[in-house]
C-alpha cells in the first residue's frame, strides 16, 4: 500500500478551524468518521434505503395472502324454523292451524382447493323435524348426511403450475423486491464511498493551496525586506504579492468546494437537522491512499452476470413471463370438468303407530328414537348415494383468449432481447470500468513522478535565486507547478478510489466485498 501526506496532520487541523468560529469550536468537535463508519450510517439512517426496505416486507405478505388459497376452510351453522298455517286438510278441524318446526345443523363444511385446479369439500348435517299434521308415522324426525364432493377440470384450468400461478409471481415478485433492495444498498455503498474521497480530496485539495499561499507569502515577506535594504527592485514585490491574491481565491475556492461536498454526504448519511447542528464539519479519518488491483475483463464481466441485480430482476420477469405464456396457452384449451359426490344419508326418530286409520289419528303406542340412529345408518354408509359426471364446454369463439395468447408471446420475445441489451450495457460498463481503473492506476505512477521532479525543479530554482541566478517569477511558477502536482497525484489517487469503487458496483460485488448481509438491514431476508 502506498499513501500520499500532503501536509502533516497539524495543519490540517488548522485548517479546519479556519472555517468555523473558535468559540464554537471549543463547543463543539468536528463529526470523525472512517469510510467503513459512513458506509454503516448510511445504510441504517438514509432515507432512500430505508423505502426500499419496506419492499419486501410488502411482497412477502403478498406471498402469504397468495397462499391462503390453499388453506381449507371450515364453517358451521344453525337454523331454528316454525311455520303456522291456517289448516286446509279436510282431516283437520275449522280453525285449526298446521305447525311445523324444524332445526338444520351443519356440524361441517370444509372447502379445499386443490393444487391442480380442483375443489373438494366434505359436508356433514342434521336436522330434527316436528308437526302436528295427522297422520305423520315418525315424529319427532332425525336425519344426518355425511357427503363428499370433488369437481376438477381436465384440460382448462389443469396443472399444478396454472393453479399456483398467483402464489409464483408473488414470490417473483418477492424477488425482485429483494434484488431492488440490494441494488439500492449498492448504489447508495458507492455514492458514500464517492462522496467520502471526494471530500478526503477537497480537504487535501485546501492544504496544498494553503501550503502554497503559506509559500507565496514568505517569498513575499522576503522580498519586501530586500526592498528595505535595497538589494531588490520594488517591482518585484509587485509580483509576489498578485501571487498571493492570486493563490488566496484560489484557497476561497477550496474552501467552498469543502462545505458542498460535505453537505452531500451528510445527505447521503441521512444526518437530521440537530445533528447537523451539533457537528460544524465532518471529518474523514481514511487517508488517501491506494491498494493496486488487477481485474482480467473477463473475470469482471463474469461476476457482473452472476451478481447485477438489474440483470436477476430481468431473469425473474422472464420467469413470470414464461409462466403467463403458460398460462395463456391453457386457457385456450376447451372446458373438460369431472364431476363426482358421495353421501351417506340417514333417518330415525320416534315411529308412532295408529289405532286403524293413522288419518284418524287415534294412536296405540310409540317407539322413540333419536338422532343417534340417523347417525348410525350414515356412519355404516348404510345407504351409499354417487354420483360422477363429465361436462365438455366448447365456445363458439375464443377470440380473446387468442389475443392473449399472442400478447403473452410477444411479452416473453420482449423480455427476452431486454435482457441480451442488458447483457450488452452491462459488458460495456464493465469494460470502461476496468478501463479506469488501470488508466488511474497509471495516472498516480505518471503524477507521482511529476510531483518528485516539480520539488526537486523547485528546490533548485530557489537555491539558484539564493545565489542570484534565478528571478522571482520563475520561483512563483515552479511553486504553482509544485501545487498543481500535487493536486493533480492527489485527484489520481482519489480517482483511483473512486473507480475501484465503481467497478465493484458494475461487477455487483461491493456489498460481498464489504461483508454486507440484506438480512443485516431488512430483517428475514438472506
Amino acid at each position: 500500500m502506498r499513501r500520499i501526506s500532503i501536509v502533516p496532520a497539524v495543519m490540517l487541523i488548522l485548517i479546519l478551524a479556519a472555517a468555523v468560529p473558535a468559540a464554537a469550536q471549543e463547543a463543539k468537535s468536528p463529526l470523525s468518521l472512517s469510510l467503513e463508519d459512513c458506509i454503516v450510517k448510511a445504510l441504517r439512517d438514509n432515507l432512500g434505503v430505508a423505502i426500499q426496505v419496506l419492499g419486501p416486507e410488502s411482497a412477502a405478505e403478498g406471498v402469504n395472502a397468495a397462499q391462503e388459497k390453499y388453506i381449507p376452510s371450515l364453517s358451521l351453522s344453525y337454523q331454528s324454523r316454525k311455520t303456522e298455517n291456517a289448516a286446509f286438510s279436510y282431516l283437520d278441524s275449522p280453525g285449526d292451524s298446521t305447525i311445523n318446526r324444524s332445526r338444520n345443523y351443519n356440524f361441517l363444511t370444509a372447502t379445499q382447493a386443490l393444487p391442480t385446479g380442483g375443489t373438494m369439500n366434505l359436508n356433514f348435517t342434521g336436522y330434527r323435524t316436528t308437526t302436528n299434521q295427522r297422520g305423520i308415522t315418525i315424529d319427532p324426525r332425525y336425519g344426518t348426511t355425511l357427503s363428499f364432493g370433488l369437481s376438477q377440470p381436465l384440460l382448462k384450468n389443469f396443472g399444478f403450475k396454472i393453479n399456483r400461478r398467483e402464489i409464483i409471481v408473488a414470490k417473483n415478485n418477492l424477488g425482485v423486491s429483494e434484488e431492488t433492495l440490494k441494488n439500492t444498498l449498492m448504489t447508495t455503498v458507492y455514492s458514500v464511498e464517492s462522496a467520502y474521497w471526494n471530500l478526503v480530496y477537497s480537504i487535501e485539495n485546501l492544504a496544498v493551496r494553503q501550503q502554497s499561499l503559506q509559500l507565496a507569502k514568505d517569498l513575499l515577506e522576503k522580498n519586501q525586506r530586500s526592498v528595505e535594504v535595497g538589494t531588490l527592485a520594488p517591482m518585484e514585490v509587485l509580483s509576489a504579492r498578485a501571487e498571493v491574491a492570486t493563490r488566496e481565491a484560489d484557497l476561497i475556492q477550496a474552501e467552498t468546494q469543502i462545505k458542498s461536498n460535505e453537505d452531500q454526504l451528510k445527505l447521503l448519511l441521512g444526518i437530521s437537522e440537530p445533528e447537523d447542528a451539533n457537528y460544524p464539519a465532518v471529518m474523514p479519518k481514511d487517508k488517501p491512499t491506494y491498494v493496486v488491483r488487477q481485474v482480467a475483463l473477463e473475470e469482471a464481466l463474469a461476476a457482473a452476470i452472476a451478481n447485477r441485480p438489474d440483470l436477476e430482476i430481468s431473469r425473474i420477469g422472464i420467469e413470470s413471463d414464461k409462466l403467463n405464456l403458460s398460462y395463456a396457452k391453457n386457457q385456450v384449451l376447451p372446458e373438460v370438468n369431472l364431476s363426482a359426490s358421495y353421501s351417506s344419508p340417514g333417518i330415525d326418530g320416534t315411529r308412532i303407530f295408529y289405532i286403524g286409520n293413522p288419518l284418524e289419528g287415534n294412536i296405540d303406542y310409540t317407539v322413540p328414537g333419536d338422532i343417534s340412529g340417523a347417525l348410525k345408518q350414515t356412519m355404516k354408509f348404510t345407504y351409499p348415494n354417487w354420483n360422477l359426471g363429465l361436462t365438455l364446454n366448447l365456445p363458439l369463439s375464443n377470440f380473446f383468449g387468442r389475443a392473449n395468447l399472442a400478447q403473452a408471446r410477444l411479452n416473453m420475445r420482449q423480455a427476452l432481447l431486454e435482457l441480451e441489451q442488458k447483457k450488452q450495457d452491462v459488458y460495456l460498463e464493465v469494460k470502461n470500468a476496468v478501463r479506469s481503473v488501470e488508466a488511474n492506476y497509471k495516472r498516480i505512477l505518471a503524477y507521482t513522478t511529476a510531483r518528485e521532479l516539480a520539488e526537486q525543479k523547485l528546490a533548485a530554482e530557489e537555491e539558484k535565486r539564493r545565489v542570484g541566478m534565478s528571478t522571482n517569477y520563475m520561483v512563483l511558477s515552479y511553486q504553482r507547478d509544485l501545487a498543481n502536482a500535487r493536486i493533480s497525484e492527489l485527484n489520481a489517487i482519489i480517482s483511483y478510489n473512486v473507480s475501484l469503487a465503481s467497478l465493484e458496483r458494475s461487477m455487483g460485488t461491493n456489498l460481498k466485498a464489504k461483508n454486507i448481509n440484506l438480512s443485516d438491514y431488512a430483517p428475514g431476508l438472506d
